[in-house]
């Protein structure tokens, strides 16, 4: 039996969806035929949306016998695809000119960093294949009926500013190629042609998904074999002692909130697959699928921008990279080497955003209403990405502090979820102990953090200004992680759930 749909109404546009782990649960998933029932307007248009095969389910639990979906490979090609993209390269190339770190460092951050950052990712998979909850379902089981609606929030608000963040790359690379092309058009252009995949839901996306990588793959193989035959890379030194400990954290903390950044909704995109599923399997597919990807593509960004560096920064480089962003800098590479083919492949690259973008709109009910955000930061795109990298990685690492010490000290793993309770309010948590440790993270994340409008207390002392010293996500998890282990401990006692 369904709760009234509008208490779910910011859990809806985030974007949540269940099934069950064993088939004794079967009692509260919601089966496919039941959206061809009933003559309300919303059922009807239902019905209308499972003839277009658009998903028709939002946050219901789907039965045991409709998970069929069981490629592995699935899988890892939705992550395989959402990373060879280009936002996933301008991290890489956000190293130098945000934090002038050198090019061996940057490559250290990042492999370091992403190793941290996805590990969250992969495990969050496993519970959509165990227990058939998308992500913010799941998160009642931690942080309550109520609670659970400040963290929808959040994860709502990230989901447009990921979308913002990859449009206005998207739209800089249109620029790069054609001049005529404004901004606002390239934002118009890349929304629209997401909006096309989204509106049709899981099955869509992940057949969309399971190719689209290819062709990107291969222009980021021609961007290697140019950039080694022009000679144009230079490996820039690594700085020593605070000033390079700063940059190092502060760049680490936008390249872990990039990795992470698919945490609040990893769960999502395994809840098709068999409750049978090994756990660890989940885990390699999901871990296979972006961990390689995110070197590869920031590995190859952290590699170009290098060139920007050549007679002292007066060279083509840095000139289409001040002019024209990413964009800039790719056609710099391309276009005198390779011509019109380099401008073609750098059109590919920014199609390529629809497959980033397909994870986070998914979860939005209107994507194509971003417009003006995405305007706004345009010409303004390295500090609004780092700004908003922090903040991803701010807000996922206290959610993660609350949900995985929840998990392991708590219910003691997978067998204490009872997944027919996700709708029930009564057997949830109440949530007041998880929302004041997210409030505790937050303290922790506030004193650490290191951001040209403020710099923390902790944070003055890691590292030299302007340089940073950024411990604000650190922080921020062992915070919320360490009040919820007694604020938790006594809600059981009084609450006894």
């Amino acid at each position: 039996m369904m709760s009234d749909p509008k208490d779910h109404d910011i859990e809806k546009q985030v974007g949540a969806s269940d099934p069950p782990p064993v088939a004794e649960d079967e009692g509260s998933a919601v089966p496919a035929t039941s959206f061809k029932l009933g003559d309300s307007v919303y059922a009807r248009l239902l019905r209308l949306g499972g003839l277009l095969k658009v998903e028709q389910r939002g946050i219901e639990r789907v039965p045991d016998d409709e998970r069929t979906d069981t490629s592995y490979w699935n899988i890892a090609s939705m992550w395989l695809a959402a990373n060879m993209v280009v936002p996933s390269f301008t991290i890489g190339v956000l190293g130098n000119p945000l934090f002038q770190m050198g090019f061996v460092d940057s490559v250290l951050v990042i492999v370091f960093f992403n190793f941290l950052g996805v590990l969250t990712v992969c495990f969050f998979s496993t519970f959509g294949a165990a227990f058939g909850l998308r992500q913010m379902v799941l998160s009642r089981y931690w942080f309550g009926w109520w609670g659970v609606k400040l963290i929808a929030l959040f994860n709502f608000l990230a989901c447009i500013g990921w979308a913002a963040a990859n449009i206005i790359v998207g739209a800089q690379l249109l620029n790069a190629v054609n001049p005529n092309v404004p901004g606002y058009a390239g934002i118009l252009i890349i929304a629209f042609c997401t909006l096309l995949v989204v509106f049709f839901g899981y099955q869509v996306i992940h057949a969309y998904e399971y190719w689209s990588w290819i062709p990107t793959f291969v222009v980021f193989l021609v961007v290697i074999g140019v950039l080694a035959r022009s000679g144009d890379f230079v490996n820039l030194p690594m700085r020593s002692g605070q000033v390079e400990l700063g940059a190092v954290l502060s760049y680490g903390s936008t390249v872990f909130g990039f990795g992470t950044g698919y945490t609040s909704f990893a769960a999502d995109y395994t809840v098709y697959q068999p409750s049978n599923r090994p756990r660890r399997n989940v885990f390699l597919a999901t871990w296979l699928g972006i961990f390689p990807t995110l070197l590869f593509t920031q590995i190859l960004g952290a590699a170009l921008i290098t060139a920007t560096s050549i007679n002292g920064g007066h060279n083509e480089y840095q000139q289409g990279y001040t002019d024209a962003g990413i964009g800039g800098l790719l056609g710099a590479l391309l276009f005198p080497h390779v011509g019109t083919f380099g401008k073609f492949c750098v059109v590919i690259l920014a199609l390529s955003i629809v497959a980033n973008n397909c994870p986070y709109l998914f979860r939005i009910p209107h994507p194509d209403g971003h417009g003006s955000m995405d305007t706004a930061g345009y010409a303004h795109f390295e500090s609004v990405l780092e700004n908003f990298m922090h903040f991803i990685g701010y807000w996922l690492a206290i959610y993660e502090g609350v949900a995985i010490t929840e998990h392991f000290v708590f219910r003691r793993g997978f067998s204490g979820y009872q997944p027919e309770d996700y709708d029930s309010q009564e057997n949830l948590p109440l949530g007041i102990a998880a929302l004041l440790a997210f409030c505790c993270g937050v303290a922790g994340m506030v004193v650490g953090m290191s951001q040209s409008w403020y710099v923390g207390p902790i944070a003055k002392y890691v590292g030299t200004l302007p340089a940073g010293g950024d411990v604000g996500f650190e922080l921020g998890f062992a915070f919320a992680a360490c009040s919820y282990l007694p604020l938790r401990s006594m809600e059981i006692k009084i609450a006894r759930r």
